[in-house]
């Protein structure tokens, strides 16, 4: 394969915007064509980045021969459609979480893009962020004993649209999912709250808030310091930066994804049983999901 990929962009909501700003600046990637259904409302921005082909419609990028990889950044809803069709015309798939809210459904997804040979990550950006990382690297070393108890803090400054919650998947799909040790509230008024600790027997390691600056205040009315990064976008801006750098180079070097479509479905089996925990009111094991989802 040319070390120039052509990609295609399905959706151009927030979080596909941001995709294609980021895969503009890498050096081997031309972005070739963005899908949306009202892409009207996409059209000055899209206009002003130079993107040769403006569409409505995601099969004109699947069915294009010239397009290597499709970036899937529309509603849950879609993605099982839009990954088994790329599949089938052969291109590789990065697929914004969660793959589908039905763990049958994502199963029979995954398998399209496993017969057709395809590359395909999940959009797990937590995993890219250098803090994250070092966490991972810390408790897989062994430094802090065994881990006993995790705890994942996530909370939003506001609560998302509600046009977006209705087809997000709600606070186990869209949210937990990323951190299922912890389900709390989504808001906090302070700003973007993220916070891990692990608790080993050898030791603890924690990642706090990312602030904007290390500048502290002291007076005598007491010590503060200025709001944590506000919102997602900014709090992950490398770890985008990286999860799409960590794609490029798994095609180019026909290397394995470092987040896989197994990955994903872990994780939602986990969200599935959060939420059928909430509503039966009782605990769920991952017993109770047969081979048959699979």
């Amino acid at each position: 394969m040319s070390k120039q990929l052509n990609i295609g962009v399905i959706g151009a909501g927030r979080i596909g915007r941001l995709h294609t700003e980021n895969l503009l600046k890498h050096p081997q990637v031309k972005v070739k064509a963005i899908a949306d259904l009202q892409i009207d409302h996409a059209r000055a921005w899209a206009n002003g980045l130079g993107i040769p082909l403006l569409t409505q419609d995601a099969g004109q990028i699947i069915s294009d021969p010239g397009i290597d990889a499709v970036f899937i950044c529309t509603s849950t809803n879609t993605h099982i459609d839009m990954i088994e069709r790329s599949a089938k015309a052969g291109k590789h798939i990065f697929c914004e979480k969660p793959i589908s809210f039905d763990v049958r459904g994502t199963r029979l997804a995954l398998q399209a893009a496993s017969d057709s040979g395809v590359k395909f990550q999940l959009g797990f950006n937590r995993r890219f962020d250098p803090n994250f990382r070092r966490v991972r690297e810390i408790v897989a070393s062994g430094q802090i004993g065994d881990p006993h108890l995790i705890k994942i803090t996530s909370r939003d400054p506001s609560p998302p649209p509600h046009d977006y919650i209705k087809v997000s998947g709600g606070l186990f799909m869209d949210m937990a999912i990323h951190d299922f040790d912890m389900a709390n509230s989504r808001q906090a008024a302070y700003g973007y709250d993220q916070r891990v600790e692990v608790f080993g027997s050898l030791g603890q390691v924690n990642v706090l808030n990312d602030f904007p600056n290390s500048a502290e205040v002291s007076t005598a009315g007491g010590v503060y310091r200025d709001k944590p990064k506000h919102f997602f976008l900014e709090r992950y801006e490398a770890a985008y930066r990286l999860e799409i750098e960590s794609f490029i180079k798994a095609i180019v070097n026909n290397e394995d994804v470092p987040v896989s479509g197994e990955d994903g479905y872990q994780a939602e089996l986990l969200a599935d049983a959060a939420r059928k925990s909430w509503l039966e009111k009782r605990p769920v094991s991952l017993s109770e999901y047969s081979m048959s989802t699979s």
